[in-house]
């Protein structure tokens, strides 16, 4: 083992100077980040050291987020945990992903979250200094409560993809857990979107907690280093429970920080709806629970939307004859791109209609993206046992 990171040292002296830390400790990470394959963590690290420049990460520390950041990015560091890693909490219900990329680049919300954890990691190494002990790892608490078909929005979706990914290229083995509480029914369709961007290693890190999670939690953080809200005894000088000097619960961001009306968005499908037609995407749900997610442009006016499940296989049905699921209604989606999604409740074939019959002039051109999100089955048995 000495000898392996004595020979990975030396394949990578020439940036010793300029890497963060240089102790075993932080080589072995990107060691075991990559199996000990000696080529592939080299790989890793000089890609990283690409990051850093590019992150400005020596510097990062004096770095201060906009305002908008600051007050709704739903997250925070409170306490320790019983090896005296420090806590970074999410608070789910709180974060309202379409409001901050109206707000500020999706660059500066990723830059948050790095600079978050290089303030955890400076965290980590006080705590070394103070305990005696090597600190290098960090505990992360994720409260799903409140997690709805609004926290899907794909484009909000892909900035947390794009975080993940991020956090397993840069900061390998640094998350010692993500613990998750309060998971409603949605959660195994969220999780099973991050998954691709986290390593198998990480996914063994994740713990579903059930309805026992006061309790479950106090095994990893004790109670005075616990906020009451998560079942210690921790508070705020002035005896709040939510612990609000260190932990920011979001909330929807108000319209005055909006930079812009929309993102702009990648469509997989383009499309000419006739005039005085409709055009009829076919999905077939294969069981109950998947959610099915859309956005849509149309150029040339304003276009009919709604979504219907077939009560008849094979032929084509008039809207009229399927059951409704989502009400049809005109869109301005010439102006301002749509998106939406819904839980399938029954297994059938969905058909997302687009209509153009009220138009006895004028086709519409619709850019349109639809994808079936299906539930991660292992935390759907966990959360069904619950």
């Amino acid at each position: 083992m000495g000898s392996m990171s004595g020979q990975f040292r030396e394949n990578v002296q020439d940036i010793l100077a300029v890497l963060p830390s240089t102790d075993d400790y932080f080589l072995l990470r990107w060691l075991r980040a990559r199996s000990f394959d000696l080529k592939k963590s080299e790989a890793m690290l000089r890609k990283h050291m690409k990051f850093r420049k590019q992150q400005d990460l020596d510097n990062i520390l004096a770095w201060q987020p906009s305002e908008v950041v600051r007050l709704y990015e739903p997250s925070g560091f409170c306490g320790h945990d019983r090896e005296g890693s420090p806590v970074w909490y999410h608070i789910i219900r709180g974060l309202d992903l379409k409001g901050l990329l109206l707000s500020v680049s999706k660059q500066e919300l990723l830059r948050f979250n790095f600079w978050s954890l290089e303030l955890l990691l400076r965290d980590c190494e006080q705590q070394s200094q103070k305990l005696g002990k090597k600190v290098e790892k960090i505990s992360t608490v994720f409260d799903f409560e409140g997690l709805s078909l609004r926290h899907l929005w794909k484009p909000g979706v892909e900035l947390v993809q794009e975080f993940f990914s991020a956090l397993e290229a840069n900061y390998p083995e640094i998350l010692k857990n993500l613990i998750v509480v309060k998971a409603p029914k949605l959660f195994p369709v969220a999780f099973n979107l991050i998954k691709p961007y986290i390593t198998e290693e990480t996914r063994r890190k994740v713990l579903i907690l059930g309805g026992n999670w006061k309790q479950e939690l106090l095994k990893f953080i004790s109670p005075d280093q616990l906020p009451v809200e998560f079942g210690g005894t921790m508070t705020d000088p002035d005896g709040n429970p939510k612990c609000l000097t260190k932990i920011n619960y979001g909330g929807d961001v108000p319209q005055h920080y909006f930079l812009r009306n929309h993102v702009r968005v990648q469509y997989d499908h383009q499309a000419t709806v006739g005039r005085g037609s409709s055009l009829q995407v076919d999905n077939e749900i294969l069981f109950p629970g998947c959610v099915l997610r859309w956005q849509f442009a149309s150029d040339g006016g304003d276009i009919g939307f709604g979504v219907f499940l077939k009560t008849k296989m094979g032929e084509r049905q008039r809207a009229a004859e399927m059951t409704e699921v989502l009400a049809s209604q005109r869109y301005n989606a010439h102006m301002v791109p749509e998106d939406g999604s819904l839980t399938c409740t029954e297994a059938g074939v969905y058909i997302l209609r687009f209509d153009n019959t009220y138009s006895l002039i004028h086709p519409k051109h619709i850019s349109y993206t639809v994808e079936v999100l299906l539930p991660d089955q292992t935390s759907l048995e966990k959360i069904e046992k619950f």
